[in-house]
């Protein structure tokens, strides 16, 4: 058995107990981030598979996978080792190096504009993610992690945190609904008339699995409360550009709401209209778009150690800025006296 020691950014010993005792530098981190730090090349579906046999142990009692640890705290983790095969080829499983717009840095945190098609982490069949991309392009950085999230097909504003302290602080100002994000969604239908510009949305929202094993959300009176504010940006025929402002940040929360007001975003591919999106997807469609139309366009926060109100804000990508012009250009064909804009 390897003595107590210090994590490091070394891999554990894949055939011996190992004793490593919780530091400053990833504390605040779920257990199950952390063994994929620590037992380099092992496969995820082994590191769960490990945690719920209860071979891995915090200060000799066992934990389940959202267990965050603590300074001081002793983990146990038992043997483990790398399936081999013939063609494996190290260098292919590592993350590709990061090539995210920074739009914030400082020693405390920062922010990336992510695009769209990239995960913010590994797991359900996903190598790798943003966060797996910036450790690895960032090998001497002690602590990276995940403030918040974005489903994989939405783009912008991403928050990550390079102090515990950071993490922490914009942790509590998400609890407590400090921190304003909105985004700019493009959806299919009609914008109703007496809903005026401005459409709050409270309906709870039920996490479930389909058959198939892919996770959904519905709405479902017992499912978690949940609030979206929508303001109405622009409309066209059949289309309307919306901001959406989170109050709760639930699973695939904009996209269900949406969907339930009979507002399919455009391009959402688990909640969208299906036929619609893959007509726009089609060669030489007009207009024409190949992904969903969500993006996180503005973030405002108070920073967790300065105390200095920030603003972080994404530009709106240019396939998403050419689908608006692509609608503006055909009202303008079919109706020239329109207005422009709400």
């Amino acid at each position: 058995m390897n003595e107590l020691g210090k994590i490091s950014q070394k891999s554990v010993a894949p055939d011996q107990v190992s004793m490593i005792q919780v530091d400053d530098a990833v504390a605040g981190q779920r257990i199950d981030n952390f063994l994929l730090r620590v037992c380099k090349g092992v496969p995820k579906s082994h590191i769960y598979r490990i945690l719920r046999s209860g071979e891995v142990r915090v200060n000799k009692r066992r934990v389940d996978a959202k267990y965050r640890l603590e300074p001081g705290d002793v983990v146990r983790v038992p043997p483990v080792r790398v399936a081999q095969t013939d063609t494996f080829d190290e260098a292919l499983m590592a993350p590709p190096p990061a090539n995210f717009e920074i739009l914030f840095e400082d020693e405390y945190m920062l922010a990336i504009n992510k695009p769209a098609g990239v995960a913010v982490h590994g797991g359900s069949g996903i190598a790798f993610g943003v966060i797996e991309q910036m450790r690895g392009a960032r090998p001497l950085g002690k602590f990276l992690e995940l403030v918040h999230r974005l489903d994989r097909e939405t783009s912008g504003v991403l928050l990550l945190a390079k102090k515990r302290a950071a993490l922490v602080g914009l942790h509590e100002q998400i609890r407590e609904n400090r921190m304003d994000k909105r985004y700019y969604a493009c959806v299919h239908g009609q914008w109703a008339s007496d809903w005026g510009r401005r459409r709050a949305v409270k309906e709870p929202l039920f996490k479930y699995l389909t058959p198939e094993g892919e996770r959904r959300v519905r709405v479902q009176p017992d499912g978690a409360p949940s609030h979206t504010v929508f303001n109405l940006i622009e409309r066209w025929p059949e289309y309307a550009l919306l901001e959406a402002e989170l109050k709760t940040g639930r699973t695939h929360q904009i996209r269900v709401h949406l969907a339930h007001l009979g507002l399919p975003i455009v391009g959402d591919a688990k909640y969208g209209d299906f036929a619609l999106n893959k007509a726009l997807a089609r060669a030489n469609a007009r207009p024409s778009l190949k992904r969903m139309f969500l993006h996180a366009y503005r973030l405002r926060l108070t920073h967790p150690i300065t105390g200095e109100p920030m603003e972080l804000a994404a530009p709106l990508p240019d396939e998403l800025r050419r689908f608006l012009d692509q609608l503006t250009d055909l009202r303008n064909e079919t109706q020239p006296d329109a207005p422009t804009a709400i």
